[in-house]
């Protein structure tokens, strides 16, 4: 028999489980990190109505799912016993057995939820709750009839890179969004998109594009404003012991940058790109050493920390055969004295023969501190500075004319690489230009740049879209990248 107190209690427990989706989700063996509150105040302030459509990106593995697709619909539904859940998936057999994890956790907790299943409605694929409560799980671009919802979620609308570089699929998700997906919503409903960013032409993109929704977009590796709070650079979920952050830091070495610009920094950059395009960079596993090269070098100085630019240095190399090659790239958001540190840096590894700038950004602020400092640590560069005034663009043609001619080589596994081509293939059409600003600028050295020394490896093709440079004898000098 149990007593008056613990009754009480009880009740109490079962009130703050139903108010509070943190307790919820706590209650059910889940301990949620700082990402998946941030997820949760915002799936909260759904099934209030104050969010009419919420989109989630993170990474693969951040449990998005589990807190949004699992967690959240049994607890939404203690709040909204009569309405329609419909769930979908890039396959059906996916969305049920969300379906299916959905209807066994009000099962084992209808005390707790007040909701109760209809034994005579229990598919995996659609089920009810004796209140009127109904569930049904579909494939993403597959029909549904007969079913109106509150709530309408989609969860991973693509199943793969193939899937999301098909014109032909993503135009079908499209429409299967707009005539089958949507008008199966009610007046009121609310829409929860929950996915990681695989192309900028996928159903986000174009969901975004289309209308104002409320977003969580969280990088693997935070940038500058991070929605947490994190500082640039910071791994998400490092904040415990899952190891999930470390995990992140390791496939990060071995990613392909568009990859990891895109499923894991949730920053997709155009197939082709438009100014600069995509095919003209050559990914090398090995390349020649820089010091059979001639270097050149350019800034795109941030004269301010706190105006949202970024300062940038960026390097290339010239062959004995002409063939350039994008060696280095600094970008930061930091003090004068940090950047001023990295670009001595660079100077003193490449030993370039010139470096490029703009004329207004270093005699207006930091040139006298720059000059010092290079004093101080005995690095020397002919510093060649142009006018700010015109067309970025305009002063660009000239590097854009040499790359879409001959291309540029670069290291495919340079941790600068996802950011790099993030902006450059999004250029002046994104939210930043420095690292287009400072290409754009070492291209007002076309005309001064020479030839590296003769004894580099040869570039080879390797058969998947690589290159690599090859040594022919042990005089060759060649070094991975």
């Amino acid at each position: 028999m149990i007593s008056a107190e613990d009754a009480a209690g009880e009740i109490l427990r079962r009130k703050l489980l139903r108010a509070s989706l943190a307790e919820w989700c706590i209650a059910n063996g889940y301990t949620p990190a700082r990402h998946h509150l941030l997820l949760i105040e915002k799936l909260e302030a759904l099934a209030r109505g104050d969010i009419s459509r919420l989109a989630v990106f993170m990474p693969p593995g951040s449990a998005k799912s589990t807190y949004a697709s699992v967690l959240f619909p049994p607890w939404a539904m203690s709040h909204f016993p009569k309405a329609q859940f419909l769930a979908a998936s890039h396959t059906t057999e996916l969305a049920e057995r969300w379906g299916r994890r959905v209807r066994n956790l009000i099962a084992e907790n209808s005390s707790i939820l007040g909701i109760t299943p209809d034994d005579q409605n229990q598919a995996a694929g659609r089920w009810a709750v004796k209140e009127g409560g109904e569930y049904l799980a579909a494939g993403a671009r597959i029909g549904i009839a007969g079913f109106r919802a509150l709530f309408g979620v989609i969860d991973d609308p693509l199943r793969s890179r193939e899937d999301a570089d098909s014109e032909t699929i993503r135009e079908r998700l499209w429409e299967w969004y707009l005539y089958d997906f949507r008008p199966r919503l009610i007046p009121g409903a609310r829409q929860l998109l929950i996915q990681t960013r695989w192309h900028e032409d996928d159903l986000a993109g174009r969901c975004l594009n289309h209308q104002p929704w409320e977003v969580i977009s969280l990088p693997a590796e935070a940038k500058a404003n991070d929605q947490l709070g994190r500082a640039p650079g910071e791994f998400l979920w490092g904040d415990d012991a899952y190891g999930y952050g470390e995990q992140l830091r390791e496939l990060k070495e071995t990613t392909p940058p568009r990859v990891w610009s895109a499923l894991y920094q949730q920053a997709p950059a155009p197939d082709e790109g438009d100014f600069f395009k995509q095919g003209w960079f050559k990914p090398l596993d090995i390349a020649p050493s820089h010091t059979l090269m001639r270097c050149y070098g350019a800034s795109d100085y941030a004269v301010t920390n706190e105006g949202g630019d970024f300062t940038v240095h960026v390097v290339l190399g010239v062959d004995h055969l002409n063939n350039l090659y994008l060696l280095d790239v600094w970008r930061g958001q930091k003090t004068t004295d940090v950047w001023i540190e990295a670009f001595c840096d660079l100077v003193e590894k490449y030993k370039p023969l010139a470096w490029a700038e703009e004329t207004g950004q270093i005699k207006a602020s930091v040139g006298p501190f720059l000059e010092r400092r290079m004093r101080e640590r005995r690095v020397w560069v002919n510093r060649e500075q142009f006018p700010t005034r015109g067309d970025k663009a305009v002063r660009a043609r000239s590097i854009q004319g040499r790359l879409a001619l001959d291309g540029i080589y670069y290291p495919k596994n340079a941790p600068w690489a996802a950011d790099f081509f993030a902006e450059i293939l999004n250029l002046w059409v994104g939210k930043h230009d420095d690292q287009g600003d400072a290409l754009g600028l070492v291209g007002q050295l076309l005309d001064k740049m020479v030839k590296g020394r003769v004894g580099a490896a040869p570039i080879v093709k390797l058969p998947d879209d690589g290159y690599r440079a090859v040594k022919r004898n042990n005089n060759v000098d060649a070094m991975t990248l």
